[in-house]
């Protein structure tokens, strides 16, 4: 599966964009048909310590899957992020086997 991460206004480090590609490659264990996936890090310009949001678009065949995490690292919140498109993966795999 292809991943971009694209984060504005800021650089990612090496050992960040692994962490996160490894997240993506672990969901193809529960479905196989992902096209791509698009991670947007983006930083809040709040006070508060939880300014970090990851944006994840999981392309598949005839859907787009979108999940937004905010949290107090990018690592935690592409964690959680890749646990919500786990549980919607799952999801859709069972409502297209129970319709077939």
């Amino acid at each position: 599966m292809k991943v971009s991460v694209q984060t504005p206004h800021f650089v990612a480090d090496q050992k960040l964009i692994n962490f996160i590609q490894k997240k993506m490659d672990k969901l193809e264990q529960f479905y196989d048909h992902i096209i791509y996936a698009d991670v947007f890090l983006r930083l809040e310009n709040t006070s508060d310590r939880q300014n970090k949001v990851v944006e994840i678009l999981l392309s598949v065949p005839g859907n787009e899957l979108i999940v937004k995490k905010q949290a107090k690292s990018f690592e935690e919140g592409a964690d959680s992020c890749a646990q919500s498109l786990e549980r919607l993966l799952v999801k859709r795999k069972q409502k297209i086997r129970a319709s077939a």
